[in-house]
């Protein structure tokens, strides 16, 4: 063999080295065909994404198989966090049972006990006064406000852009403080109370609510702007996780995630509860389904909120915050109800069976993160790796609803 068939020889060996995508490597140099077998061999492997807390929201684990970088099969591990709510609230006298309820999606406690509360209302046969109606609609959207931005600024975080975080939290804190003059809390507000609410707006609530308002909706714009608008969110986002209106059907996704897959389901204009048949809003829809979309729609459903939070500041009528007849000892009738309304993360559904007792005799909640998890398997195989962050970000969950 000559010099320069050597190093053809050589060269080709070189390159299959490196090469694991074929099996062969087939070379002609010198005048011969030279047909060299690569000697390294791709073999899946399975690999653990946590459990971890900073980057899910919670402590997730999902098990991976991967073949190279290709995932092939992805099993999400849930339980870290189960607190069995559901069991506690059948040991509980209802209005107790609130304090379990906006726990478990620490990001929309507000929401979280509005449904409940509306359930019991229902099974009781009380009638809720107006101001609280619309007071209600319109913390509810705050709180929707509060939840978008936090994923809106930490979803950008995620993937390496860090502006968009800081953006966020400027405006959730000037939510927050607003939220905590009205109900004494911070977090887990518990200002809905059977019949009602915990107290009126404080003086001088629908002034400073005007104020932030304004100040969101024109903050909105950079926001939009500087995340939507980023080569970053682009490259990352753009045609990944794709998830079509079947798939999000099938395994009950709800929410920002079912609205970006082009499905425009909502339990405020399907079945309005409190104030919501009262107001003109809109759903947005995405088109791909993308991770893309489903950042678009939450920056979309903040507009929106602003729009209903308006126009709750403008039809408040004047009256009682609670209802005047309301029985001492709250028995939950014999039957059963299911309620669903539409928290920051979509559905919220609760079923609840009484049997005449103080307690609800059985509670089965139906979050909209535990439905959201479920469909990862689903979404994940036949993506690369490097993607994994974009599309479990991309998915808004928070790990308490998912176990609760």
């Amino acid at each position: 063999m000559d010099t320069q068939q050597e190093r053809a020889l050589l060269a080709a060996q070189e390159r299959a080295a490196i090469t694991s995508a074929s099996d062969a490597w087939m070379l002609r140099g010198g005048g011969i065909d030279l047909v060299v077998e690569s000697p390294i061999r791709t073999e899946e492997m399975t690999l653990n994404i946590g459990p971890q807390h900073p980057s899910t929201h919670g402590v997730l684990r999902i098990i991976l198989e991967l073949d190279g970088e290709m995932i092939r099969s992805a099993e999400p591990v849930i339980g870290y966090m189960h607190r069995g709510a559901e069991k506690l609230s059948e040991y509980r006298d209802p209005r107790q049972v609130l304090v379990l309820m906006n726990r478990h999606d620490w990001l929309s406690a507000f929401n979280n006990e509005l449904g409940w509360i509306i359930a019991v209302e229902r099974m009781l046969g009380i009638e809720v006064p107006e101001r609280a109606q619309w007071i209600r609609t319109m913390m509810a959207e705050w709180n929707r406000i509060l939840n978008h931005l936090m994923f809106t600024g930490s979803f950008p975080l995620e993937l390496g852009a860090m502006t968009p975080m800081f953006y966020a939290f400027r405006e959730r804190e000037m939510v927050q403080g607003m939220m905590e003059a009205a109900t004494g809390a911070r977090m887990h507000h518990s200002y809905v109370r059977v019949g009602g609410l915990k107290d009126d707006l404080p003086r001088g609530f629908l002034k400073r609510s005007g104020e932030v308002l304004t100040w969101v909706r024109k903050k909105l714009h950079d926001f939009e702007t500087l995340i939507m608008g980023n080569e970053i969110i682009h490259a990352r986002t753009k045609g990944i996780g794709v998830l079509s209106p079947e798939v999000a059907n099938a395994y009950g996704c709800s929410g920002p995630v079912l609205q970006a897959s082009g499905v425009p389901m909502d339990p405020r204009k399907d079945e309005p509860y409190e104030k919501y048949a009262e107001v003109e809003f809109d759903i947005p829809i995405g088109l791909n389904g993308d991770c893309y979309d489903r950042l678009w729609v939450l920056v979309q459903r903040m507009w929106e909120s602003c729009k209903i939070i308006e126009q709750c500041m403008d039809k408040l009528p004047p009256g009682q915050y609670i209802s005047p007849k309301l029985p001492k000892k709250m028995k939950i009738p014999e039957g059963e109800i299911y309620v669903r309304t539409e928290n920051p993360l979509g559905l919220m559904g609760y079923y609840v069976v009484g049997d005449g007792g103080e307690w609800p005799y059985r509670l089965k909640m139906r979050t909209a993160s535990f439905a959201n998890v479920a469909m990862i398997p689903a979404l994940l195989p036949g993506t690369l790796v490097p993607d994994l962050i974009a599309i479990l970000g991309s998915v808004f969950f928070v790990v308490g609803d998912v176990d609760r």
